[in-house]
């Protein structure tokens, strides 16, 4: 994949390759570090918290807020041994997401995506990888789950820019994971019943290694 000259990227907070899509690969270790050292590390929502179930809000305002949202969820997410974190796993109903992902190649990716959508893979595309899944908002919990191995998101970034994002393997897993969040969705919603109680079960017989908000 190759990174377009300066003169040919959009003006955008990550350059972007000659396909359109956001480069997020570069000096990931310090532009993930400079976001957490710069956020407030807060407890994460549980299964059962009331944000997690429905469709969050637009982001409409893209400024030091919102910025600093980012922080807080990269700082979050770093406490929480996470890739991935969507806003309202720290109760905040906008649709925002970070990641701090390897795929299955080791590349590690590095960004934030406001208003994220899926976009729909021809049928020749939808190559089903089965591996296992879990959730900072099902602690402990661990379950099988056939998601495509590649996935693209369109939408916005912490400027408002518009974005594409694309990933394969675990990174795809992963932006199809923090979307479904934004829109209502955990993964164990995806799953049997019968696999759904396993995974409360296994949630149920651990303690969670990060601070979590009980659900009254």
């Amino acid at each position: 994949m190759a990174q377009q000259d300066t003169d040919h990227q959009h003006a955008g907070v990550l350059p972007v390759d000659d396909d359109g899509y956001v480069v997020d690969t570069g000096d990931c270790e310090g532009r993930e570090k400079a976001w957490r050292e710069s956020g407030t590390s807060r407890p994460i929502t549980v299964v059962g918290n009331p944000v997690l179930h429905k469709e969050c809000r637009d982001v409409t305002e893209f400024g030091e807020e919102l910025r600093q949202l980012a922080a807080d969820m990269f700082a979050s997410q770093h406490t929480a041994e996470g890739v991935g974190l969507a806003a309202n796993q720290i109760g905040v109903d906008l649709k925002v997401f970070v990641y701090d992902c390897q795929d299955d190649e080791g590349v590690r990716h590095v960004g934030v995506v406001c208003n994220p959508k899926l976009v729909e893979l021809p049928a020749q595309r939808r190559r089903l990888d089965d591996n296992n899944e879990g959730c900072l908002s099902v602690p402990g919990a661990y379950a099988e789950l056939p998601r495509p191995d590649y996935a693209e998101v369109t939408g916005q970034d912490e400027q408002g820019n518009p974005i594409k994002v694309r990933g394969t393997g675990y990174f795809a897993r992963c932006l199809q994971h923090e979307t479904d969040h934004l829109y209502g969705y955990l993964y164990i919603d995806r799953l049997s019943k019968r696999d759904r109680k396993d995974a409360l079960r296994q949630m149920a017989e651990k303690e969670p290694r990060y601070p979590v908000v009980a659900n009254d």
